[in-house]
């Protein structure tokens, strides 16, 4: 195409400076010889069809028509995704892709709506609940935890209750053991308040039955710090000499005896408060 090009334009140049003038015509281009040749002429516009059809009538569209229809359009998705980023305070990554569909952005709304910390919920809705749906072919609409558990989770997690590992074992429960319509169906008088109380009692109820709740009493927890620390001096002796690798040994040792219920932030903090 580029030698055809560039033919034509040293050819038209030559007939212009010739004193010719230039028709309307196609050419066919010879990659053999690299040159182009006229295969049929133009006579004018008309041609190319470039004319108005006389059987066609002005289209007239009124405005208030437009606006009318405009008025009852769904928030469409780039609309969404600037009021998730401005209303939630999410980046327009994470609103890129909770708008993907629209029963996604919708369960995220809802849970939002039933208390949920936005940034938590945009994690949990974008990372594991999209992972087990994905693996199931299922879509939102068919999540079997609804968004006031999901919730609920959140707001366990943003409060220290319980720890994002332990949030995933109870996710876990909640999705294989628990019908999400069944504890709000009855309760129609204040459905979205009688779905709050279903949520944070199939939540705790789960907790509780996995014996997950985390362990927030420091005067407990500094009894297990002490004891995994008088029985790891050599990770002691290897954190002092600045090997960070020994920390977290240490701090999977306090988990560990702590059966995970242990607060890891506030392990952190106490364990580097008696390291010194």
């Amino acid at each position: 195409m580029q030698q055809a090009i560039d033919f034509e334009v040293r050819w038209q140049i030559e007939q212009i400076e010739d004193g010719h003038a230039i028709g309307q015509a196609t050419v066919l281009f010879d990659p053999g010889t690299g040159e182009t040749r006229a295969m049929r002429t133009k006579e004018d516009a008309a041609d190319y069809r470039y004319f108005p059809d006389p059987d066609l009538p002005p289209l007239l569209i009124a405005r208030s028509w437009v606006e009318a229809v405009r008025a009852e359009l769904p928030e469409l998705p780039h609309m969404l995704r600037a009021r998730l980023a401005s209303e939630h305070g999410l980046s327009e990554y994470d609103a890129a892709i909770l708008t993907q569909s629209k029963s996604m952005a919708g369960y995220f709304l809802d849970a939002v709506a039933a208390g949920g910390q936005p940034k938590l919920v945009c994690n949990w809705v974008t990372g594991e609940l999209s992972r087990r749906l994905n693996e199931k072919e299922l879509t939102f609409d068919d999540c079997p935890i609804d968004p006031p558990r999901l919730a609920w989770v959140v707001k366990l997690i943003d409060n220290g209750t319980i720890s994002n590992n332990a949030a995933r074992r109870v996710v876990d429960l909640l999705w294989n053991g628990v019908n999400p319509g069944v504890a709000s169906a009855t309760l129609e008088p204040n459905a979205a308040k009688a779905r709050g109380h279903a949520a944070r009692s199939d939540v705790e109820s789960a907790i509780d039955t996995l014996g997950l709740r985390q362990m927030n009493d420091s005067s407990a927890l500094e009894v297990i710090i002490d004891a995994v620390i008088a029985a790891n001096n050599k990770s002691v002796e290897e954190f002092r000499q600045g090997k960070d690798k020994a920390f977290n040994a240490l701090v999977g040792q306090i988990m560990k005896a702590s059966g995970g219920k242990a607060n890891p932030t506030q392990v952190n903090e106490l364990l580097r408060k008696k390291l010194g």
